[in-house]
């Protein structure tokens, strides 16, 4: 056992000297300065250390790279004229994570600010408008001690309205765009526990939102002791539920839901006014304003409550209502969705179902599919029912105030099956789909003459190859999305991407092609050139004289380009910049490795940017495990693959560890198997694409497969667990979020959807904690403390740490507050990467690899410093 004597700062002064060489040489140079007791105690500080540590400064400077800095012209406003871009604080800090918060159903909800949490922790410092035209800006700050967020344009574009979050509370703002005046709308404070933006009335003059109702009085006291036991009792129903975190615990809790999600929604006149209330207070879930703005779809959640499913699962009602909060028609009402099979989707009157329920764009009522009714048939004639389903006209119908039988007209009729229907900016031209077998057909219908079918296009949607794109579209003056069609209303506009059979040859080309309606004559307007991946983001005018293009290739960080469409000349409207260039330009080799059942798949092997041939460095792997049923499934899911997209990194990208002489694996792992047993070949699968990974990149002369790491986020924690339970080929391994218990999954996970009792071999062979007297390696576990990911409770690594602990095995855990299944905070990533660095230059780039690896072991000092 090591007696550590030493000044823990001069070590974590030379551990970071050593870390500003990325070279092999440099690293072992300093290796051979610090060799023995003073290396393995730097790092034992950085392993062992409480509070929030700093990794070495080419790492830290990756997390901390100022990458909210860039902009991208996306967000055009409704007239065309400027471009919005949001001004972000950076990365968030861990005092804003540690604003006080309640879970309840699985909404997090700031109590004090009666918002959803999120609005606490994140936000915007300003906004600012980006003339395309000349490239002035008018920048916008964010109301003194707030931050901004549901940014929403007016309908004509002249106005943006936002919420601005405070301390204690959230008021909506409304700015003008050409002068940046800034005005505050609303008095009472907001209710963004459900609702956080706003609605505008079409013509621009209104806003809705909502807000604290009158006389909510003060929330529902803590019981000074419980007034029930928690009580859950089954049903008779089969209730097939995951394992759903941060449910509902007793009656308090329901009185506290329904009190922190009970609002006033208002309607305010922007240009001066009083917040008007629109009916009585209700837990409302959302709000959709008509484009004329004299009716309201309102969802709102009705109890009773559930101990079992979240929030989002609970009974609740679709209506429409009138300004004075009447509603004038049911559109759906749910129970609650508990896992049983008891929903009815039929209409409670007999009634064909309405499908696709929608505001029409002109404004006159609601749009909705719905098939003809059925003819009388005889009694249990059933086989004859069901196949006179297809044979019954399908229609676009219109629903006109005050929306009851009487208003209801049919606009458009077909023999075929309508799966879609979509409108120009006046809807009285049609945009329809229809599916016969294996074809899909878009065809437009001009109203003053709807016995005309003019199709668009027809594709074969089993030549996945054969992508026509989908129809373009924009706003009309009301603010509602409609079909883009030329000025002289003769054509419309496609977008798409081209795939091709190799995409390491041929990278995806995204296109828009102008179609003639009548014709279906089809002209390409734009396609993205063979070397660089190039995206409309933007159409700057009904022509499409002008668009904006986002361009980027894999050492070209994307900018927004202005692209003149008859002359093909571009003009750069941002100057992004490229924080970690090194890591761009790095060496990227791409494999595609078989394994002994033949099956092949996909590997990244990415090398130092100085990395010289022969040598073999350390290398970590990165995986998540995805499963198909067959080689030709997996060979789909990588069709979209893009050569030519940007080789950006991230605050967690494992090609972070080029910098200190890595080599960094990033691997597909498909495990093959039928859909009703498709983890019967978890761990022959999990131990032969490891193996094979392993022998070819060492085949190649790359690494020292004798210093490698494994590490894997959420089912790749999983993964990284049970491979170092299943196989000896790590010396260590990263686990993030990780489940390693699946009998605490019972009813499914992942794509599993047998139960615990249907599979029990599969799921206890699956489950690591089972298995952990084989765990070879050490193995480091990171966890946010409020993980609410579905199967992933951070239980799982408490139980596994202890375990660990009690079997002799080198681990460690690290736990992180306030965080939840992907980490936000500036400093709890500084401080996971120190972790990561510090454990993975110990076990495996610094490792006497003739040993077995074994616990970094600090003695404790007395309290007045000295050594015992």
């Amino acid at each position: 056992m090591w007696l550590i004597t030493y000044d823990p700062d001069e070590f974590l002064r030379a551990l970071r000297a050593r870390g500003r060489s990325a070279g092999l040489a440099g690293a072992a140079a300093v290796a051979v300065l610090l060799a023995g007791a003073a290396q393995v105690q730097g790092q034992a500080a950085e392993i062992h250390d409480e509070g929030y540590l700093t990794p070495p400064p080419e790492v830290a400077e990756v997390v901390t790279a100022p990458r909210h800095e860039n902009v991208n012209l996306t967000n055009l406003s409704p007239n065309g004229q400027v471009f919005l871009n949001t001004l972000s604080a950076g990365l968030t800090q861990l005092e804003d994570l540690a604003t006080p918060f309640k879970r309840l159903g699985g909404l997090a909800m700031d109590l004090n600010a009666q918002r959803s949490r999120g609005l606490s922790t994140g936000g915007n410092i300003g906004v600012e408008f980006i003339s395309w035209d000349d490239g002035s800006r008018v920048t916008v700050d964010a109301p003194a001690g707030s931050r901004i967020s549901g940014t929403r344009w007016s309908p004509d574009g002249n106005q943006l309205a936002f919420t601005a979050n405070f301390a204690n509370e959230s008021h909506l703002f409304v700015t003008d765009v050409a002068s940046g005046e800034t005005r505050q709308l609303t008095t009472t404070p907001l209710l963004a526990t459900r609702v956080s933006t706003v609605e505008w009335s079409g013509d621009g003059q209104h806003v809705f939102a909502v807000v604290r109702p009158p006389n909510q009085g003060a929330p529902p006291q803590d019981p000074a002791a419980p007034v029930s036991p928690l009580i859950r009792v089954t049903s008779s129903d089969e209730n097939r539920l995951r394992t759903y975190p941060s449910l509902l615990r007793d009656p308090h809790e329901q009185d506290l839901l329904e009190y922190y999600t009970t609002g006033q929604l208002v309607r305010i006149n922007v240009n001066g006014g009083s917040e008007e209330p629109v009916g009585e207070p209700a837990m409302i879930e959302n709000v959709s304003a008509s484009p004329g703005g004299e009716h309201l779809r309102m969802r709102t959640t009705q109890r009773p409550f559930s101990y079992i499913v979240p929030v989002g699962n609970f009974g609740d009602v679709d209506e429409i209502w009138d300004l004075e909060g009447t509603s004038l028609v049911e559109l759906e009402r749910r129970d609650v969705r508990d896992g049983s099979d008891s929903a009815n989707d039929d209409d409670e009157n007999g009634e064909p179902e309405k499908r696709s329920i929608t505001w029409r764009p002109d404004g006159q009522g609601l749009s909705f599919l719905q098939r003809e009714p059925e003819a009388d048939r005889d009694e249990g004639d059933e086989e004859e029912e069901r196949e006179g389903r297809n044979d019954r006209a399908d229609r676009v119908m219109q629903w006109l105030p005050p929306f009851d039988d009487e208003s209801i007209e049919v606009v458009y009729e077909s023999d075929t099956e309508i799966r879609s229907v979509r409108y120009s900016d006046d809807a009285q031209v049609l945009f329809l789909t229809e599916r016969n077998g294996d074809t899909e057909r878009l065809y437009a219908v001009f109203l003053d003459d709807p016995e005309e079918q003019h199709t668009i296009y027809e594709q074969d949607t089993d030549d996945w190859y054969d992508n026509p794109g989908s129809l373009m579209s924009t706003s009309n003056e009301l603010g509602a999305s409609v079909v883009r069609m030329s000025p002289d209303r003769e054509h419309v506009y496609l977008s798409g991407t081209e795939y091709f059979e190799d995409p390491l040859e041929e990278a995806p080309r995204p296109f828009v092609d102008r179609v003639e309606i009548r014709t279906g004559e089809t002209e390409r307007v734009f396609r993205s050139a063979e070397d660089m991946y190039e995206q409309v983001t933007a159409v700057l005018d009904d022509d499409l004289s002008q668009l904006m293009v986002r361009r980027q290739a894999p050492t070209t960080i994307p900018d927004s380009w202005l692209l003149d469409v008859a002359s093909g000349d571009m003009t750069r409207m941002t100057e992004n910049v490229d924080h970690t260039p090194d890591i761009t330009n790095a060496r990227r080799e791409y494999l595609d490795v078989t394994r002994p059942d033949g099956v092949t798949f996909r590997v990244r092997v990415t090398l130092p940017q100085d990395y010289q041939e022969g040598q073999r460095l350390p290398a970590m792997l990165w995986f998540y495990p995805r499963e198909y049923p067959d080689q030709e499934a997996y060979d789909n899911s990588n069709r979209t693959f893009n050569k030519n997209s940007f080789n950006s990194v991230g605050v967690r990208s494992m090609e972070t560890l080029l910098r200190r002489g890595y080599a960094v694996i990033h691997n597909d792992h498909p495990i093959i198997g039928s859909p009703d047993s498709w983890n019967n070949n978890w761990t022959v699968d999990l131990r032969a694409n490891l193996q094979t990974v392993i022998d070819e990149v060492d085949a190649r002369g790359w690494i020292d497969r004798r210093r490698l790491g494994l590490g894997g986020h959420s089912y790749g924690g999983f993964g990284t667990i049970n491979a170092m339970v299943q196989t000896p080929l790590f010396r260590a391994g990263i686990a993030g979020a990780p489940n390693s218990n699946r009998l605490l999954t019972p009813l499914g996970f992942q794509r599993e959807r047998r139960e615990l009792w249907e599979a029990r071999e599969t799921y206890i062979e699956m489950s690591p904690f089972l298995w952990a007297e084989r765990l070879t390696g050490a193995l480091l576990i990171y966890h946010g403390e409020d993980d609410q990911n579905v199967g992933t409770f951070p239980d799982n690594s408490w139980r596994l740490i202890h375990g660990l602990n009690g079997l002799g095995k080198t681990a460690a855990l690290y736990m992180y507050p306030y965080e939840g299944h992907g980490q936000q905070a500036e400093q709890t990533l500084l401080d996971m990467w120190a972790r990561w660095v510090a454990w993975l230059d110990h076990y495996v780039k610094d490792a006497d690899i003739t040993e077995p690896v074994q616990p970094v072991v600090v003695e404790e000092q007395e309290a007045d410093g000295q050594d015992r």
